[in-house]
C-alpha cells in the first residue's frame, strides 16, 4: 500500500477511474486529479456521435457531478503538469504550483495527429477528440452544407454518419484500400463501406488529400492525390493520435510508442505508474508489449493500479474489447485479431447482423460483431477464459454458443 498522496496527471477515463477506485478501495490519503480541460471529467465516446446529434449540454457527458468529487475528497486541480521531479517526488504545474506525491499516475492520454497540408490551420478545419472540439462542430454544422472527412477509421466514420444524419453532403477520404483497415477484417470493412454508401456518403479509397483549398480564409474544398477536387465548406480530420509521452520522457522514464510499463503498469520508477492510451504495457496474455486505445483498456488499467496502491498487487491481464456506433449499426470487437489467417462468418450480412470469428489456424483470436451483442458477450467470456471454439461450430448457427462456456 502506498504512503502519502496519489497524484494523477490526466482526467480522462483512466485518470478518473484511478481516483474513483482508490476511494472505493478505502484509500484514505490525499488524491489529486490534474485536469487540463475546463470541464469536469467526462465520457469521450459520445463526442463523435450522440453529443453532436443531440441538444443536451456538456453536463450530460460528465462521469459524476462536482458534488461527487467534493464528497469523495478527490481534489480537481485545474491546469497542466509541466515537469516531474522524481528525486523530490514533486509534480510542477504551469501555474507555478507544485504537488508532492507518494505515488504518481500518468494518465496523459493521446492527442490528435495533425494534418500537415496547406491551409490545415484554417478555422473550418476541425478535429474531434475532446469536448471543446465536439462542441465547436455541433455549433458549426447547421451553417455548413458539405464536409470532407479525412480518415476512415472509427472516429472519421462515426462523424461521417452523424454529419449525414444532420443533412450534410459527406465525402470520406482514406489512403488504405478499405475503411477501418487496421482495425477490422475485410468482411466487416466491406459491410460498413456499403452501409455508408447506402446512406449517401461518398467514400474515396486509395487516395489522400494534397491540399485544402480556400478563398478569403474560408475552406472551399480539398484537392486529392489523383487530381480530383472535392468541394467543401468544412473539413474534419481523423488520421489517428499520438500518445502524450513527453512529460515522462523529460523526467527520464523509458518511452517508445508509449510510456513503457511492466505487467503491473509500473514504470522503471517504482513510484510512478502509467495507464490508458499513453501506456505501452507488458502483456502476459498476448506476449510482448501493447498500447491500446480504448475505454476498456483505460478503465481496467486504472482499477489494476488502484488495487495495487491499496494492497492488492496483481498482474494486468485484461481482455481487450472495443466498439463503434455508425449510423444504425453497432460494431463490437472482443479480443485482438492481429495475425488472423482465417475468418468464419456467423449470421448473414445481408440481414445486417453477423459476426466475423477470426482465427490463426484453429485458435480463436477475436470476434467482430455487427448488431449481434450476444456473440460479442460470448466472445468476451470465452476469450477471458483463454478458451477457443472450433471454426465449424462458429459457422453453424444451430450450435448453441452458451454450451461452449460450460
Amino acid at each position: 500500500m502506498t504512503d502519502g498522496s496519489v497524484i494523477i496527471v490526466g482526467a480522462g477515463h483512466g485518470g478518473y477511474q484511478v481516483a474513483a477506485s482508490l476511494r472505493q478501495s478505502g484509500f484514505a490519503g490525499r488524491v489529486c486529479l490534474i485536469n487540463d480541460e475546463a470541464h469536469l471529467p467526462y465520457q469521450r465516446p459520445p463526442l463523435s456521435k450522440a453529443y453532436i446529434k443531440g441538444s443536451a449540454g456538456p453536463e450530460s457527458l460528465m462521469f459524476r457531478p462536482e458534488k461527487f468529487f467534493t464528497d469523495q475528497k478527490i481534489e480537481l486541480i485545474a491546469g497542466r503538469a509541466t515537469s516531474i521531479d522524481r528525486a523530490g517526488r514533486k509534480v510542477h504545474l504551469a501555474s507555478g504550483d507544485t504537488l508532492d506525491y507518494g505515488h504518481l499516475v500518468l494518465a496523459t492520454g493521446a492527442r490528435n495527429r495533425l494534418l500537415d497540408l496547406p491551409n490545415a490551420n484554417l478555422t473550418d478545419v476541425k478535429y474531434l477528440r475532446i469536448l471543446d472540439e465536439s462542441e465547436a462542430l455541433r455549433k458549426i454544422i447547421p451553417s455548413k452544407t458539405r464536409v470532407v472527412v479525412i480518415g476512415a477509421g472509427f472516429i472519421g466514420l462515426e462523424f461521417a454518419s452523424t454529419a449525414r444524419i444532420k443533412g450534410l453532403e459527406v465525402d470520406v477520404l482514406e489512403l488504405a484500400p478499405r475503411v477501418m483497415a487496421r482495425a477490422v477484417t475485410a468482411e466487416v470493412s466491406e459491410y460498413f463501406q456499403e452501409r455508408h454508401r447506402e446512406a449517401g456518403i461518398r467514400i474515396h479509397l486509395g487516395v489522400q488529400a494534397t491540399s485544402i483549398e480556400a478563398e478569403g480564409g474560408k475552406v472551399t474544398g480539398v484537392s486529392l492525390s489523383d487530381g480530383r477536387h472535392l468541394p467543401a465548406d468544412l473539413v474534419v480530420v481523423g488520421v489517428g493520435v499520438l500518445p502524450n509521452i513527453e512529460l515522462a520522457a523529460e523526467a527520464g522514464l523509458p518511452v517508445a510508442s508509449g510510456i513503457i510499463v511492466d505487467e503491473y503498469l509500473l514504470t522503471s520508477d517504482p513510484n510512478i505508474s502509467a495507464v490508458g492510451d499513453c501506456a505501452l504495457f507488458a502483456s502476459p496474455r498476448f506476449g510482448g508489449s501493447l498500447r491500446l486505445e480504448s475505454v476498456q483498456n483505460a478503465t481496467d488499467h486504472a482499477r489494476c493500479v488502484a488495487a495495487r496502491l491499496t494492497g492488492e498487487r496483481k498482474v494486468y491481464d485484461g481482455q481487450p474489447w472495443f466498439w463503434s456506433d455508425q449510423g444504425d449499426d453497432k460494431l463490437q470487437i472482443a479480443g485482438l485479431t492481429t495475425g488472423y489467417d482465417r475468418v468464419v462468418l456467423r449470421g448473414d450480412p445481408t440481414k445486417k447482423a453477423f459476426s466475423a470469428f477470426c482465427y490463426r489456424g484453429d485458435k480463436l483470436l477475436g470476434i467482430e460483431s455487427i448488431n449481434r451483442a450476444g456473440d460479442h458477450m460470448f466472445g468476451r467470456r470465452l476469450l477471458g477464459m483463454d478458451r477457443s471454439l472450433a471454426p465449424d461450430k462458429a459457422a453453424d448457427e444451430t450450435f448453441d454458443l452458451k454450451s461452449a462456456l460450460a
